[in-house]
């Protein structure tokens, strides 16, 4: 992999927090295609999606049923960790609104898998703090 600078990694993790909130479909699609490499694939718990298609209907999905109700925002903390090719974040989704408002509702560890282009060709989610019962 090329030298990744700081500022290379702080663009691909604004833009990687940013797809999961982005209202606009066509907007959200080419944030999917500049991310991850065309055979790019998400790993979570339980399931995988390969491809900007099957992860366009990810991202579409998370989107609608956290953040589109304003329930959640999306959001990193400021722990990002590089080693060669994989990025280490945590992404959150914290409380919109109600007394709880900034609190953290559910985080996981992220690792991103990039290639020589920045971009993603492996993602893994690892729940650290589930969210809570309903």
């Amino acid at each position: 992999m090329p030298q990744t600078t700081a500022l290379d990694i702080d663009r691909i993790v604004q833009r990687y927090v940013a797809v999961w909130s982005e209202p606009d479909a066509a907007a959200r699609k080419r944030a999917v295609a500049d991310l991850w490499a065309p055979d790019g694939a998400e790993f979570i718990e339980g399931a995988q999606f390969r491809g900007h298609d099957e992860l366009v209907g990810r991202v579409t999905e998370a989107y609608g049923l956290f953040v589109a109700s304003g329930e959640y925002h999306v959001t990193a903390d400021n722990h990002v960790t590089v080693h060669d090719d994989v990025v280490m974040l945590t992404i959150q989704l914290t409380y919109a609104k109600g007394p709880q408002v900034d609190e953290v509702a559910w985080a996981a560890r992220v690792f991103l898998v990039l290639d020589d282009d920045g971009r993603i060709v492996q993602d893994y989610h690892l729940t650290v703090q589930p969210l809570p019962a309903a």
